[in-house]
């Protein structure tokens, strides 16, 4: 079996590829790539079922956690500014690739830093789980942060690398994010509950010990799922490899695309104030606050089956335009979150806006990534987006508190503007010539 990072002799060029999300088999694709390919897939669900569970802004340790904090007297912009924090080694993803590229660990470029990550983050939840206070634990949920966005870099380079091999980007992207949701939605219903039924910090520390054994797959599945061919550090291999990433770094397609990706994903975000709104204003239950994330990421897997079974051959630059106007229509359904059985359907709705969007997005970004930097590459297109994430949470935030006085609507509208915006900029991608 041949490794992640081995060349084929049927693999398409970069330049064949670029500007085309439609997945088509590969020409002249054997039994022993569709084999490789079928665990690759169980390998991502697996990865990103993790991803889903351990992510401590989105994970089962998200609503605890955001809860917890209020509960102890923290306003909406310091809970923000909190996960920001945790975002930072999202931000920095372009380090662990650039360190995956260049520097084979025992052999291996992706394997054996997925096994340290896997380590390091079920040990950081498992102490979580016996500390008590915000400063005691901030260190640790760092590490785990930083363990997440490595095995994320990581996959987003194997993604990249067999995505073009096989031109199936949009096929993997689909696959990773649909079984990221289930995670998501499992972790969300979970995580209400345990708010629901235990004191604040008894949910918090629950909430981390179930994190703390679900790397323990990942780290199975590497072992056992990850096919990486044994590579020797030498003079030729770091040079060429060099060579792709200064190529990169001149290259102004991807400078656009990064532009692009972080104006098209910065759009002042509601998340922390739709929380507190749904909790003050609202008085809907911790639980059913749970339950809404289970909604909005049931909402996100259907989009994923969506893409899989009628938009899997829409071009990139179709797609992108579909995306904006589900997101902006999503953005400004929220003006009609009144009871729970509305908060259900919207939070549904932006499920599904959100997924096309997320896949629109990065399978752009795997596309565009040169060879033997696909690491360093994607992953600083993903650190854009990330970076505009963190952005756009702390906008929305600001103004929430600042400038609309607690009032959730003017801001709603803000986002939805935001994201209508994006579409004036789809033509400086020129897509259809790429």
């Amino acid at each position: 079996m041949r490794g992640a990072g081995d060349d084929h002799n049927v693999r398409l060029s970069l330049s064949e590829n670029r500007g085309k999300s439609i997945d088509h088999p590969a020409p002249y694709r054997t039994a022993e790539d569709d084999r490789y390919i079928s665990r690759l897939m169980l390998f991502f669900a697996i990865v990103y079922v993790v991803e889903g569970i351990g992510q401590a802004r989105v994970g089962i340790i998200y609503q605890p956690l955001t809860y917890y904090l209020k509960e102890t007297g923290w306003t909406p912009v310091e809970v923000t500014a909190y996960f920001a924090i945790l975002n930072f080694p999202w931000i920095i993803k372009p380090v662990f690739g650039l360190v995956s590229d260049f520097v084979p660990l025992l052999g291996y470029r992706r394997k054996s830093y997925l096994i340290v990550s896997s380590l390091c983050a079920a040990a950081a939840y498992a102490w979580i789980a016996r500390l008590s206070e915000p400063s005691e634990f901030a260190l640790l949920l760092m590490l785990t942060s930083y363990a997440m966005a490595t095995a994320s870099t990581l996959c987003g380079a194997l993604l990249a690398e067999n995505g073009q091999s096989f031109r199936l980007s949009s096929t993997f992207v689909s696959q990773q994010w649909l079984w990221f949701y289930i995670a998501i939605m499992a972790s969300s219903f979970l995580g209400g509950a345990l708010v629901e039924h235990l004191p604040a910090l008894p949910a918090l520390q629950a909430a981390a010990g179930i994190a703390a054994v679900a790397p323990l797959a990942m780290l199975l599945a590497t072992l056992f799922l990850l096919s990486e061919k044994k590579v020797v550090v030498s003079r030729l291999e770091m040079r060429l490899t060099f060579q792709s990433i200064v190529s990169s770094l001149r290259s102004g397609k991807l400078y656009l695309v990064a532009f692009f990706l972080f104006l098209y994903c910065f759009a002042p975000g509601f998340g922390t104030p739709l929380y507190y709104f749904m909790t003050d204003e609202l008085k809907f239950s911790q639980a059913y606050i749970g339950i809404l994330g289970s909604i909005a990421s049931a909402g996100w897997i259907a989009g994923a089956l969506i893409h899989r079974w009628l938009l899997r051959r829409m071009n990139s630059e179709t797609l992108l335009y579909l995306s904006i106007v589900l997101g902006t229509l999503s953005a400004a359904s929220f003006l009609l979150l009144s009871d729970e059985v509305t908060a259900a359907i919207v939070n549904f709705a932006n499920g599904v806006a959100m997924m096309i969007a997320t896949i629109a997005s990065l399978t752009l970004a795997a596309d565009y990534c040169p060879r033997r930097s696909e690491g360093f590459a994607f992953a600083g297109l993903m650190s854009v987006t990330n970076l505009a994430e963190i952005c756009s949470n702390t906008a929305g935030a600001f103004l929430y508190e600042h400038l609309f006085d607690g009032r959730l609507g003017p801001l709603i509208v803000v986002s939805a503007a935001a994201t209508a915006a994006a579409a004036i900029l789809v033509p400086w991608l020129r897509l259809r010539s790429a």
